[in-house]
């Protein structure tokens, strides 16, 4: 993973991939260099387009926000049943206050 951290911080930095850069890179990280992987690395990039590859390989976060919208409704089904039920104590109260009044 280091030699693609490698290539990904150089091209973030706007140099050009190459087998000496990746290699500066990674001795500056304390890496021990592996130049069969360099170059392998160096002719696998060759010719990509990393912002592209970089705007494939990103995933969309998916959306979370339709679950939390059903438990939003329920709570106002429960404010109308409670407020039907205070109507209902309301009302016998007043009908029992009609009764000795």
């Amino acid at each position: 993973m280091e030699y693609i951290y490698a290539s990904l911080l150089l091209h973030s930095a706007g140099k050009e991939i190459t087998e000496d850069a990746v290699k500066a890179v990674l001795s500056a990280a304390g890496v021990e260099v592996e130049d069969a992987r360099v170059k392998a690395l160096v002719a696998a990039l060759e010719g990509v387009d990393i912002e592209e590859a970089i705007e494939k390989a990103a995933m969309p976060v998916a959306a979370a926000a339709a679950p939390a919208a059903a438990p939003a409704e329920e709570p106002k089904e429960e404010k109308k049943e409670e407020k039907k039920e205070e109507d209902t104590t309301a009302a016998a109260a007043a009908g029992l206050g009609a009764l000795f009044g």
